[in-house]
């Protein structure tokens, strides 16, 4: 799929902000890796976890969002406050791959062991008591809920119209990640849900609410309609296009386990719509332990790929129409329409 060209100067604009958002996150976590190392040396190793899933890199997506709505909707690039909420966003998606990377059993996380797999593996390795997963686990946890207590400290300078929005984001992704958790435990198979949860636990927090939080920064609250068509649409591309990675793509490429919601027994979106279309996939479903390699050859064979990417672009499309009429300068509609293209269609 090939991206739209888009005029230089937004992106360049953005560029600049998120260079800051580097900054700023770099910052904070290396005070905080000195202020609790000076207690012990041990004090400093949550920080150390989110510092090292922060700078191991990422896409960079929610700060992205948020800058992009800020500056569509007109805001000023000098200010701070954006700047502190893009960072804050990062750190939110950290805490949640930390958490995710336990709940999901996945021991690899951007190329690198996860924090649970790192620290389990030193506890054994130092001959340490108890047990080494269980330490692992635990320390994990912290270390997610460090990373969502540093990102509530880079917000606390929010405007109060923006709060409600911060809050609705942080309550999505734990209840959609609940949901999904509870819905592979009872092997639900109903696609509006597995839909709604993809949409609440990533789709949201991804997309739709980091440019609304950022048009809400610029002032512009009148353009929640607007990020909300173009979000929700997109967001639900996004969460397609992890399904699709984690059945059919490369690890290698992804810098993660892929077949791990198979494994995990995750009723994705695209594994709800398989077992709708075929017994097959269904009989194999339904089976206590599942055949990873057998579900995966099936679903294959019944094209549900190809099914996926049909889905994906009639979502692109809508995501598009949200910005017709919009009354978002042009440079930044040609900005948001490459955006669409390379979150619904990244190989990672």
């Amino acid at each position: 799929m090939t991206v739209p060209a888009v005029r230089t100067a937004p992106r360049a604009l953005r560029t600049g902000l998120l260079a800051l958002v580097e900054e700023r996150l770099d910052g904070l976590l290396a005070e905080e890796h000195r202020r609790w190392s000076r207690v012990d040396t041990r004090g400093a190793v949550p920080v150390d976890d989110v510092a090292a899933l922060v700078r191991a890199g990422g896409k960079r997506l929610r700060p992205s969002f948020c800058l992009t709505g800020y500056l569509a909707a007109g805001g000023d690039p000098g200010a701070g406050t954006v700047v502190d909420c893009a960072a804050a966003l990062e750190l939110v998606h950290v805490g949640a791959l930390i958490h995710d990377d336990v709940l999901d059993a996945a021991d690899t996380r951007r190329g690198a062991p996860a924090v649970h797999a790192r620290r389990a593996a030193d506890h054994a390795a130092r001959g340490w008591h108890g047990e080494a997963r269980r330490y692992g686990e635990g320390v994990a946890i912290l270390a997610g809920d460090l990373a969502d207590i540093l990102a509530d400290r880079l917000t606390a300078d929010l405007p109060p119209h923006c709060r409600p929005l911060w809050n609705e984001l942080l309550t999505e992704i734990v209840i959609g990640q609940h949901l999904d958790v509870a819905v592979a435990a009872e092997a639900v198979v109903d696609p509006d849900l597995s839909r709604w949860i993809a949409v609440c636990k990533s789709g949201r927090y991804s997309i739709h609410r980091p440019l609304a939080l950022g048009a809400a920064l610029a002032g512009r609250p009148d353009l929640a309609p607007v990020f909300e068509g173009y979000g929700e649409a997109l967001g639900e591309a996004f969460q397609l296009r992890d399904d699709m990675i984690d059945a059919f793509g490369d690890g290698a490429v992804a810098g993660k386990p892929v077949g791990l919601d198979l494994e995990q027994h995750k009723m994705t979106l695209l594994l709800a719509l398989a077992v709708r279309a075929d017994d097959r996939v269904r009989a194999l479903v339904e089976c206590p332990v599942w055949d990873v390699p057998a579900l995966r050859d099936r679903l294959d064979e019944i094209g549900i790929g190809h099914e996926m990417e049909e889905r994906i672009g009639t979502l692109v499309a809508r995501a598009l129409e949200a910005l017709e009429d919009s009354g978002l300068p042009a440079p930044w509609q040609e900005e948001l329409t490459a955006m669409a293209y390379e979150v619904a269609y990244r190989g990672r």
